[in-house]
C-alpha cells in the first residue's frame, strides 16, 4: 500500500516521496526574471524534504502575469534564473517542477497588493486584460477584459509551446498547464466567463477545445520522457457555472490528447459562489478520487492538507497519488520532516542533504535540543477525509 513517503514514478521521472510543493504567487520579479530570493526560497523546500518542487506560476506571456512582479518565461533572457533554481532544487534531491499560465481576465494586478487588486488598463503598472469573452470578473476585479480573437487564441497557443521549450532548456523535468483559479484556461472551460458563440463557445466541447488544442502544442515541444500535467478547476461553486460532471469528461478529453496527471482545483471564475468549503479539511480529496476513478488517469489535489496525518490517509486510501501544499510548504519548509516525525514510518534525517545528516544524526543525545520537534501523536488520521 503506498503512503506519503513511497517513490512515485510518472514517465522517465521518479519522486523521492508523494509531497509536492504547490506554486504560490510572490510577486518579487524584475523584468519576469528569477533572483535570489527564488533560489532561497525554492532551495529551501527541496532541501526540506519536498519531493516536488513548484516555483509560483510562470506566465508565458507579459499580459500573462498577475502583476509586473511575476515570473514569466516568454524571453530567453529568463532562462538563467530560471536554470539557477532547477539546479538548486536537483541538488537537494527533488524534481523540479514547472506551472504555465496566462492570467486572462485576473491579471494586471496591483504588485504590492498580493496581486487581490485590480489596475486599470492605463496606469502605469496595469494593462489590458483578455478573456475568452468581454466580461469582467467582478468584486475587486472589476475592468472588463477584451475579447481574444480566433488568431489570438492561436498565438497564445504558440506562446504555451515556445514556454515548455524554454522550460526544457531552463531544466525542469515537470510541466503543468494551469487552468484553474479563473485564470485564461479555466475561464474558457466556464460559461460564467465563456459566452462565445464560435468554436470555442456554447458546448462543453467547444468551451474545452482551448485546452486541448494547448495540450497538443506544448506536447509537440515538451520531451516525452518528462511528464506533462494540468490543473485544472473542476467546479465553479456556482450553479450557473462549471459543473464536476463535466469536467470529468472534459479531463476525459484531455487524457486522449497526452495528458500524464491532472492536478485538481477549483474553476474560481467568479467571486459569487454559492458555497465555501474552505475550512473543511481535504475537501477536494473526493473530486480527485473519482477522477482517478472514472477517468484512469493519475490524480493530485491540494486544499487543507497540512496535517500529516490526513496527507497521509489520502495517499493510503489511493484517492490522490500526490499532495500538493502551499500554505503549509510556505510556513514551514521542513513540512516534510516535520510529517514524518508525526508519522513514525520514515526517518526524518533521511529528507534533509547528506551533510546535514552528519551533524544531526550523534548530535542528537537530548531529544528536545536536536531542533526537530518530538512527535505530537501518534499519526492518527483525525479529521482525515473517508474512506468513501
Amino acid at each position: 500500500m503506498p503512503n506519503l513517503f513511497t517513490p512515485f514514478t510518472l514517465k522517465g521521472v521518479t519522486l523521492r516521496n508523494r509531497i509536492a510543493m504547490s506554486p504560490m504567487t510572490m510577486h518579487r520579479s524584475v523584468d519576469g526574471k528569477m533572483n535570489d530570493f527564488h533560489v532561497m526560497y525554492l532551495g529551501a523546500r527541496a532541501a526540506g524534504g519536498f519531493g516536488l518542487v513548484f516555483p509560483e506560476q510562470i506566465a508565458i506571456a507579459p499580459d500573462g502575469r498577475t502583476s509586473v512582479h511575476c515570473a514569466g518565461i516568454y524571453d530567453d533572457d529568463q532562462i538563467d534564473g530560471l536554470k539557477r533554481v532547477t539546479a538548486l532544487i536537483k541538488d537537494m534531491g527533488a524534481v523540479p517542477a514547472i506551472q504555465l499560465a496566462h492570467t486572462g481576465r485576473k491579471g494586471s494586478a496591483e504588485p504590492d497588493g498580493g496581486g487581490v487588486r485590480m489596475l486599470p488598463p492605463e496606469h502605469a503598472d496595469g494593462w489590458q486584460t483578455v478573456g475568452p469573452s468581454a466580461i469582467a470578473f467582478g468584486g475587486r476585479m472589476p475592468y472588463t477584459p477584451r475579447e481574444l480573437s480566433k488568431a489570438e487564441i492561436a498565438e497564445i497557443h504558440t506562446q504555451f509551446a515556445s514556454a515548455a521549450h524554454r522550460a526544457a532548456e531552463a531544466g525542469f523535468e515537470w510541466l503543468e498547464l494551469h487552468f484553474a483559479h479563473g485564470y485564461l484556461g479555466a475561464s474558457f472551460l466556464s460559461p460564467l466567463a465563456n459566452q462565445r458563440s464560435d468554436e470555442y463557445g456554447g458546448s462543453p466541447e467547444n468551451r474545452a477545445r482551448f485546452h486541448l488544442e494547448a495540450i497538443d502544442a506544448v506536447r509537440k515541444a515538451w520531451p516525452e520522457r518528462f511528464p506533462l500535467t494540468a490543473r485544472v478547476g473542476c467546479d465553479d461553486l456556482h450553479d450557473d457555472g462549471l459543473q464536476f460532471d463535466d469536467s470529468i469528461v472534459a479531463i476525459r478529453w484531455m487524457k486522449e490528447h497526452g495528458l500524464d496527471l491532472v492536478d485538481l482545483s477549483l474553476g474560481m471564475n467568479t467571486p459569487e459562489i454559492n458555497q465555501s468549503p474552505f475550512a473543511e479539511m481535504g475537501f477536494m480529496v473526493d473530486r480527485a478520487a473519482r477522477v482517478r476513478a472514472e477517468v484512469g488517469l493519475p490524480v493530485a489535489t491540494s486544499w487543507n492538507l497540512g496535517k500529516p496525518s490526513v496527507a497521509d490517509q489520502v495517499i493510503r486510501q489511493e484517492k490522490s497519488d500526490l499532495v500538493y501544499l502551499g500554505r503549509p510548504a510556505l510556513s514551514n519548509p521542513h513540512w516534510p520532516v516535520w510529517a514524518a516525525t508525526e508519522l513514525g514510518g520514515q526517518d526524518p534525517i533521511d529528507l534533509v542533504p547528506r551533510d546535514w545528516r552528519g551533524w544531526l544524526r550523534p548530535y542528537r543525545g537530548h531529544e528536545a535540543a536536536s531542533g526537530w520537534p518530538p512527535p505530537a501523536s501518534n499519526g492518527a488520521a483525525d479529521n482525515a477525509p473517508s474512506a468513501t
